[in-house]
């Protein structure tokens, strides 16, 4: 407990900011800022985690307070046809994500046609991703599963790109009492990549600018008629690209990123069981140097089990393992091929997890979990890995968080 006697200045700021936003989120909630075409949420989630042996949150590895997330969404009905809606948070998670504020979405929606068994609508703007299978919640503390939920599928790193991006997104559904419920999901866009973002992705060696030129994705997903399971399937091609800067340590470059997912959802009156399996190929064409090409294909999964111990009172476990490199699962070729350099737990990621949730209220929780990681493929920057800060394979995660909604 001594090194929560050693919180920076920094963090104490980042505290009072949270209380601040709190009070703020309680005002909100007070003036009941709701009517029948306008609705507004919020949510004020405040934590503290420690991560030893590691750089996943701070350099220092002592207990730290960067663990707050604070939103507020609306949206409004314009007609039966359009809706507007939009959020936006701020966020601290120390080393996993850059500081500040971000707009997460502000989308205008078209429900274009329904009727008993179909209906199609139409997102234009900042579009929310509802690919995977929680792409629509990882950005609201109280709608996930966990604190931090699977990085093996939901990288920190890349956590602003993967939330959504501008452009267009259309979504058909079909409902019937054989068939079930079949959704259709399609998107493409791009994101705006700060530069803290970039850093958090390149490291602080690079001094260009990294743009996503192209984000494809489409998904779909069934419920079987009156089943308690859902499965689903989703596709993802997207590329990006590097322009060097002055004195820069990398060279013009472009990345591909192809991500492929199978998932399976359970959900019964005490049990909840979810997985997901994917594939994903990472190409990095001239950047480290002109010239340099590489070709990589990494495969994952993680299962996860939830159980309601009582009303108010739930447990989870879950087991996750990524492969940067199928061929080298073992990361034994990534620290010959980087002369040692790299060591080759910087080639994998596993992690074992258990976590317990409480509601104190319909809209406060609390919700605490301890992490037994293994490797560094999770750990930003992605491109140019810190193995002075990572130098153990073996590390571990506990956080806990309150949160707060209204």
């Amino acid at each position: 407990m001594l090194t929560l006697l050693k919180l920076t200045s920094r963090t104490l700021k980042t505290l009072l900011c949270s209380i601040g936003y709190l009070c703020l989120a309680f005002v909100a909630s007070a003036t009941e800022l709701k009517s029948e075409s306008l609705q507004v949420h919020g949510f004020v989630a405040q934590g503290v985690i420690d991560a030893n042996n590691s750089n996943y949150i701070n350099a220092d590895e002592n207990v730290s307070l960067e663990l707050t997330e604070v939103g507020l969404n609306a949206s409004y009905q314009l007609n039966d046809d359009f809706r507007v809606a939009g959020q936006a948070v701020y966020l601290n998670g120390g080393n996993r994500y850059h500081a500040g504020m971000r707009l997460d979405y502000l989308l205008l929606e078209w429900d274009a046609f329904h009727n008993d068994a179909w209906q199609a609508s139409f997102y234009f703007g900042r579009v929310k991703n509802n690919h995977w299978l929680y792409s629509s919640t990882r950005d609201i503390p109280f709608a996930r599963p966990s604190i931090i939920i699977p990085q093996v599928v939901y990288f920190d790193g890349f956590r602003d790109i993967a939330v959504g991006g501008d452009g267009v997104a259309a979504k058909l559904s079909y409902s019937d009492d054989s068939l079930g419920e079949i959704d259709f999901n399609f998107s493409r866009g791009k994101s705006t990549i700060s530069d803290k973002q970039a850093d958090v992705i390149l490291g602080g060696l690079s001094t260009g600018e990294f743009g996503h030129d192209l984000d494809l994705q489409a998904s779909v997903y069934w419920r079987p008629a009156n089943s308690q399971w859902r499965f689903g399937f989703s596709a993802l091609d997207s590329t990006f690209n590097y322009n060097s800067g002055n004195a820069d340590n990398y060279s013009d470059g472009s990345f591909t990123f192809q991500f492929y997912t199978a998932n399976a959802l359970y959900e019964g009156e005490f049990w909840e069981f979810t997985g997901e399996l994917f594939q994903e190929r990472f190409i990095t064409k001239d950047f480290y140097f002109s010239g340099f090409n590489r070709d990589e294909v990494g495969q994952g999964y993680y299962l996860q089990a939830r159980y309601k111990l009582q009303k108010d009172l739930s447990i989870m476990a879950r087991h996750e393992r990524f492969y940067n490199n199928k061929e080298d699962k073992n990361g034994s070729k990534l620290e010959q091929n980087t002369g040692g350099l790299v060591p080759a737990y910087f080639g994998y990621h596993n992690d074992t997890v258990i976590g317990l949730s409480y509601d104190f209220s319909s809209d406060f929780r609390v919700n605490a979990e301890y992490h037994w990681m293994q490797g560094a493929a999770r750990l930003s920057p992605i491109v140019q890995p810190d193995p002075i800060a990572n130098n153990s394979k073996n590390w571990q995660v506990w956080a806990i968080q309150f949160m707060y909604w209204f």
